[in-house]
């Protein structure tokens, strides 16, 4: 009787292991198919190996964008209000490949390699958003930025 009841407890748990396995990878699988890549050839292309934006979930997350033109492929570095206005264009076109604007942009982050140029960068930045659209957003002073440019910004954004 003993021998009949660790037999069949033994089969109730093979059961269960095979069901949560199953589970497991059905699961898995769909969390793979929820991410999906963007890359817009109105933004210019990723200068490493990474790209514009990953959707996952009801979330976008764009890579940093610096201030080069996608028809010329040159950097923008006239000034910092010009170079933010490109950075943020490039942002937006990456938005709008997503069907999103600025008004889904939950979380910005802006990289300056002088923090001399906040007002600036805040005053180009400010003018793609309405004061009560505005996302959360932090600035933080670098050392260097990639190409020597003078501003980054990174954005998440919610569908």
């Amino acid at each position: 009787m003993n021998m009949k009841k660790a037999l069949n407890f033994f089969y109730v748990c093979l059961a269960i292991f095979f069901i949560a396995l199953a589970y497991n990878t059905f699961n898995n699988k769909n969390k793979t198919d929820m991410k999906r890549i963007i890359n817009t050839s109105n933004a210019p292309k990723p200068i490493g190996p990474y790209n514009q934006a990953v959707i996952s979930g009801d979330l976008m997350f764009i890579s940093g964008q610096v201030a080069f033109d996608p028809n010329t492929d040159e950097l923008v570095l006239d000034d910092i209000q010009s170079e933010t206005k490109q950075v943020m264009e490039n942002l937006k076109s990456i938005l709008e490949e997503a069907n999103l604007s600025f008004n889904n942009v939950v979380k910005t982050t802006i990289f300056l390699s002088d923090m001399n140029d906040f007002q600036q960068v805040n005053e180009v930045y400010g003018s793609y958003f309405s004061n009560n659209q505005a996302p959360a957003r932090e600035t933080v002073e670098v050392s260097r930025l990639p190409k020597d440019v003078n501003v980054e910004i990174s954005m998440i954004a919610q569908k």
